[in-house]
């Protein structure tokens, strides 16, 4: 996480996200993209890659990762850093399941 929590937000429940996909939500003029592994775990990051801004929400998710549709840029999803020699760093966001509902901090 490298923002400050604010508050926590409730932007819908487990199964509003595939599994190996993710959602996206508005936070003003930013996008969003929520995660969800193959086992569960969510992750948030600005829905844009550092190399040149694609959309992350539609990359293949795999191993922790995700892998950006325009250039194939690997992205940790924990640490928001690019993997391999590839530099660079998108903005990530806590996030977490209470029950079923998923809630993103700002």
């Amino acid at each position: 996480m490298n923002m400050q929590t604010k508050t926590w937000v409730e932007v819908g429940t487990l199964s509003d996200i595939p599994r190996q996909g993710a959602r996206c939500v508005k936070n003003g003029e930013m996008t969003i993209a929520i995660f969800r592994t193959m086992d569960d775990r969510l992750f948030a990051l600005e829905d844009k890659c550092p190399h040149k801004n694609g959309p992350l929400s539609n990359g293949i998710v795999h191993d922790g990762c995700v892998t950006c549709p325009l250039h194939n840029w690997v992205i940790s999803l924990e640490t928001g850093a690019a993997q391999g020699a590839d530099e660079g760093m998108t903005t990530t966001y806590p996030v977490k399941l209470d029950g079923g509902t998923v809630l993103l901090g700002l």
